[in-house]
């Protein structure tokens, strides 16, 4: 993730080229259990033969190509009586995905008997990462989808008007993206940014999703606002969009190119996620408000027509006891004066 100029990623570069792999990056396995030095070995050699392996570094030790690569007693400071480790220095680049699949096949290798050896390093870290959040991916995105359903239809009183958000919302996600994706993982553009193409930081990828889909959400509210009040004082649908987008537009435009500018400021970082955070985050505002709220959404309305209201009875029932509006201000009464009766004059005066 840093530039080629930094220090450190040079060291991490000469680490990899001229010495045999690079040692911060490699494989920690770590057997929590007492184990024999034969078995140690035969685990160590069998490590040494996959694919990518440099050397495995044990007690034992040192093994490379599926045999001892130096004879000794190895690094005394990686065996104890009643737990063992051992380094897996590997020549593929770091977070690549040839690496992360060297992960699994560590983990799948047979372990010596009685044992239960655990796997950690740069890549392990990134596989459990992974498969961590895409085991409560599922449940996160059903929370954020029947969330959204259930406000905006208490908002509109229609059940295709949330189902037409969701959609046009994970349009302009899904191509935001497919961009990032060709830019930061497939390299391209990376000598006008300045980065080395890798898979896309996870963590930075489900906080813009997250940023994203926000504000994707919250214009949605300004739009389908104004729309729902022209059509609800008895506009046609065609109408009601045309003079609900002449409403909102500028509103939404100009608060959209506001944010844009602010986070394509991270777009001047050195860190390679930091890039992609911020031009993420603003393509996806840019998009989502130009191309989404500017033609999609007055297209997908003309094609739905009326439908496009459509909720049914009991559903109807529901939004008119619980639904959200903006509620019309009370008109204020006129001060009441009271009222000097004209000046009559009695009998005597008479």
């Amino acid at each position: 993730v840093l530039p080629e100029s930094a220090e450190s990623r040079r060291v991490a570069s000469v680490l990899t080229e001229k010495f045999g792999g690079n040692d911060d990056a490699a494989l920690h396995v770590v057997i929590d259990e007492p184990l024999g030095k034969r078995p140690l070995e035969t685990y160590a050699v069998a490590l040494s033969g996959l694919e990518g392996v440099a050397r495995v570094e044990a007690g034992t030790g040192v093994y490379g190509d599926g045999r001892p690569a130096a004879t000794g007693p190895g690094n005394p400071a990686l065996g104890r009586p009643d737990a063992q480790r051992i380094n897996v220095v590997t020549t593929l680049p770091p977070k690549s995905p040839r690496a992360q699949r060297l992960v699994g096949e560590v983990r799948s290798l047979t372990p010596p008997a009685g044992t239960h050896p655990l796997v950690g390093g740069t890549d392990a870290v990134l596989v459990d990462s992974k498969a961590s959040i895409a085991d409560r991916l599922p449940l996160a995105v059903a929370l954020v989808a029947l969330t959204t359903f259930a406000l905006l239809f208490l908002f509109t009183g229609s059940v295709v008007q949330p189902l037409r958000a969701l959609v046009l919302n994970m349009l302009s996600l899904g191509a935001t993206l497919g961009v990032m994706t060709w830019i930061f993982q497939d390299g391209h553009l990376s000598s006008l940014l300045g980065f080395t193409a890798q898979p896309m930081e996870v963590s930075m990828t489900v906080l813009m999703f997250c940023i994203a889909f926000g504000l994707s959400m919250d214009y949605e509210v300004f739009v389908t606002s104004r729309i729902k009040e022209l059509h609800d004082a008895g506009h046609d649908t065609e109408s009601a969009v045309a003079d609900g987008l002449g409403h909102t537009g500028r509103i939404v435009s100009a608060a959209a190119c506001l944010l844009a500018v602010s986070f394509f400021a991270f777009g001047t970082a050195r860190l390679s996620f930091m890039q992609m955070f911020g031009l993420g985050s603003g393509l996806a505002i840019l998009i989502d408000a130009v191309a989404v709220r500017g033609i999609l959404v007055p297209a997908a309305m003309r094609l739905l027509g009326r439908s496009a209201w459509y909720a049914p009875p009991f559903l109807r029932t529901l939004h008119g006891r619980y639904g959200l509006s903006e509620a019309a201000p009370a008109p204020v009464a006129a001060p009441v004066r009271p009222v000097t009766p004209p000046y009559v004059k009695d009998s005597t005066e008479v």
